[in-house]
């Protein structure tokens, strides 16, 4: 585990679409904060699946989830709602500034579109994630990080745009 202390006025500034900072929801219990690629990616949609199957465990190991996307809170929330997430928290960041400050890399052009995300965008597309016109940038990265008390304890950072943690185990628990 990795422990790395975040900027408290960030966490304490960053609201989600109800009104609760990062930082009051991290001394409250721990946070699963998942960073989203573009909304229009295959594999940010992957992702929510992903959240929407291990929601469970992880809400009964007492950790909350907030969503971080680069859109704005309606279009998120749209597709969000699809996956049966949209009574999440969630934080809207289209300038990037929290994705900055988790260290979340913006990708190479092989990173994000090279050989190794081909066949699982083509999977991905084929099990119903679809894509769409993105609407914000493509090249950054998605990760999740586990943070307690304004610390993160538990980190991943992508380094291609295919990659996806197990969002479970990055909380802590198993389902």
């Amino acid at each position: 585990m990795t422990t790395a202390t975040l900027p408290v006025e960030l966490l304490d500034s960053t609201k989600t679409q109800t009104g609760e900072s990062l930082g009051e929801m991290s001394r409250k219990s721990p946070v699963l904060v998942v960073f989203l690629r573009h909304c229009g990616c295959t594999f940010a949609r992957e992702a929510l699946d992903d959240v929407a199957r291990q929601r469970a465990a992880i809400a009964a190991s007492g950790t909350a989830i907030v969503l971080v996307h680069m859109q704005t809170d309606a279009d998120a929330q749209t597709l969000f709602t699809r996956y049966k997430l949209g009574d999440l928290p969630r934080i809207s960041d289209p300038d990037q500034q929290l994705y900055q400050a988790f260290e979340l890399q913006r990708g190479t052009v092989w990173q994000v579109m090279g050989p190794a995300n081909i066949l699982p965008a083509i999977a991905s597309i084929f099990r119903g994630h679809g894509s769409a016109i993105p609407n914000s940038d493509i090249f950054q990265l998605p990760g999740a990080f586990l943070i307690r008390d304004g610390q993160i304890v538990n980190a991943f950072r992508a380094t291609r745009s295919s990659e996806r943690p197990d969002y479970s185990e990055v909380a802590g628990c198993k389902i």
